[in-house]
C-alpha cells in the first residue's frame, strides 16, 4: 500500500514539473498580426498619397479656383445728368396798377386760384371817376343838340338861298357852324370814352389766363402806379425747374431732352422736358441753367427745391454688374483675367449707375474678361480657371 501511494505522488510531481508552452505561443502570434496590420496601413497611406500626387501632376488645373468672367463689350446706354435747382413759374406775370389807382374795395381771388384772361382780381373805388364820366356823357348830349340845331338852320338856309333871302356867304357860315358842332360832338365822345377807359383800368385784371401765385393787396389799401406788384401769376399754370449744371454737363445737352423732377420731401417723380439751355455760364460758379418744363401739380411749388435726372443723349460704353466693381483708397477698379489666365487689376472710371448696371466711363474698352464677382477673394497675379458668361 505504501508503494502505490508513492507512485501516485510521484506521478503528480512529474506532471507539475512539465513546461507550459501555450502562453508564449499566443503572444508571438498577436505580435505578428499587429506588425502585419501596421505595414498594411503604412502601405495604404503611401499608395493614397502617391495617387493624389499623380492625379495632381496629371491635372494641373484641378486645384485652380474657378471664377465667372464676362466680356461686357460696348452697349448703347442713356447719358444721364443729375442736377439740383429751384422750382418756378415758367412765365411769371407780375400784376400791378395799370390806371390812376385809388382805394381797394374788394379782392376777388386767393393764391392758387385759376383765372381767365381779363378777369378782375381786385376792384378800386371809383365814386369820383363815375361822376366825372356822367358829366362827360352829358357834355356829349349837349354837343349833339348843338349839332342838331346847326343842321336844321343849315337846311332852312338852303331853302331860302334860292329865293334870294340869304346870301351864299351866310349859307357857308351856317355850314361851318354845323361842322363845328359835329366836331364838338366827336370831342365830347372821345373825352367820355377816355374817362370810361380810365375807369375800366381802375380794376386790377389778369393779363392772361393762369394761376394766381401770390396776393399782396387787401381791401382798404391805397394803391397807385408806384404801388409795385399786387399779384403774381403763372401764365397758363406752367411750371419749370431751373437746374444748375456744370459746363461739362451743359456741353452735350440740347432742348427737348427728357427729364424727371423730384421735389424735396417726396419720392414722386414728375416727367418734364428741357426747353431752354442757358447760353451763358456764370463766371463765379462756372455753372449754367437748364430750364425743365413740367406740367402743373400742387406738389410743384414755385420757390421750392428739387432734384432732376436728365437724359442727355445716348452713348456707347461697357456695362458691368455692381458685383464686378470694387474700390479702395486708390479708387474704383475691377479684376480682369489676362494672359495665362492670371488676375490683373484695372482701375476704372464709373459713369452712370442704373438698374441695368454700372456704366464704365474709362479704363475698359469692352473686350476684357472681367471677373463678375468674388473679386475680394482674388489677388493680382493669381492663376484662375475662367468660366465665361455671356454679357446681358
Amino acid at each position: 500500500m505504501n508503494y502505490e501511494t508513492k507512485m501516485v505522488g510521484s506521478d503528480s510531481d512529474e506532471q507539475l514539473a512539465l513546461p507550459d508552452y501555450s502562453a508564449p505561443s499566443h503572444r508571438r502570434r498577436n505580435i505578428i498580426i499587429a506588425v502585419i496590420l501596421v505595414l498594411a496601413i503604412v502601405a495604404a497611406v503611401y499608395a493614397f498619397k502617391s495617387g493624389k500626387k499623380d492625379a495632381a501632376a496629371a491635372s494641373p488645373n484641378a486645384q485652380l479656383p474657378s471664377v465667372t468672367v464676362v466680356v461686357p463689350g460696348r452697349q448703347m446706354v442713356d447719358r444721364t445728368i443729375s442736377a439740383t435747382g429751384t422750382l418756378a413759374a415758367r412765365r411769371e406775370m407780375p400784376v400791378g396798377v395799370a390806371g390812376e389807382g385809388g382805394m381797394i374795395t374788394r379782392v376777388l381771388v386767393e393764391p392758387g386760384t385759376w383765372v381767365a384772361a381779363g378777369q378782375v382780381l381786385a376792384t378800386v373805388d371809383r365814386s369820383v371817376q363815375t361822376e366825372t364820366a356822367a358829366s362827360l356823357a352829358a357834355s356829349v348830349t349837349v354837343a349833339r343838340s348843338d349839332e342838331t340845331i346847326a343842321q336844321a338852320e343849315l337846311d332852312r338856309a338852303k331853302q331860302l338861298v334860292d329865293r334870294g333871302f340869304i346870301s351864299k356867304a351866310d349859307l357857308q357860315r351856317k355850314a361851318a357852324t354845323r361842322d363845328a358842332a359835329a366836331a364838338r360832338v366827336k370831342v365830347a365822345q372821345a373825352t367820355l370814352g377816355e374817362a370810361r377807359a380810365r375807369n375800366g383800368r381802375l380794376d386790377i385784371r389778369a393779363p392772361a389766363a393762369g394761376l394766381v401765385l401770390t396776393r399782396g393787396v387787401e381791401p382798404g389799401q391805397i394803391v397807385g402806379p408806384s404801388a409795385g406788384v399786387l399779384f403774381r401769376m403763372a401764365m397758363g399754370g406752367q411750371m419749370e425747374m431751373r437746374a444748375q449744371l456744370s459746363e461739362a454737363d451743359l456741353a452735350g445737352l440740347r432742348a427737348g431732352a427728357r427729364a424727371t423732377v423730384v421735389p424735396v420731401g417726396t419720392t414722386q417723380g414728375y416727367p418734364g422736358e428741357v426747353w431752354q439751355v442757358s447760353p451763358v455760364i456764370d463766371p463765379q460758379t462756372r455753372q449754367g441753367i437748364a430750364r425743365i418744363a413740367v406740367k402743373y401739380d400742387p406738389a410743384l411749388r414755385p420757390g421750392g427745391f428739387a432734384a432732376a435726372t436728365i437724359v442727355g443723349g445716348v452713348t456707347q460704353a461697357p456695362l458691368l454688374p455692381d458685383s464686378a466693381l470694387q474700390s479702395d483708397e486708390k479708387g474704383n477698379y475691377v479684376y480682369i483675367v489676362g494672359p495665362g489666365d492670371k488676375i490683373a487689376r484695372r482701375n476704372v472710371t464709373i459713369g452712370q449707375v442704373s438698374d441695368a448696371g454700372v456704366t464704365i466711363a474709362g479704363g475698359l474698352d469692352g473686350s476684357e474678361r472681367v471677373v463678375q464677382s468674388a473679386g475680394g477673394f482674388l489677388a493680382p497675379g493669381q492663376t484662375v480657371k475662367p468660366i465665361t458668361k455671356k454679357a446681358s
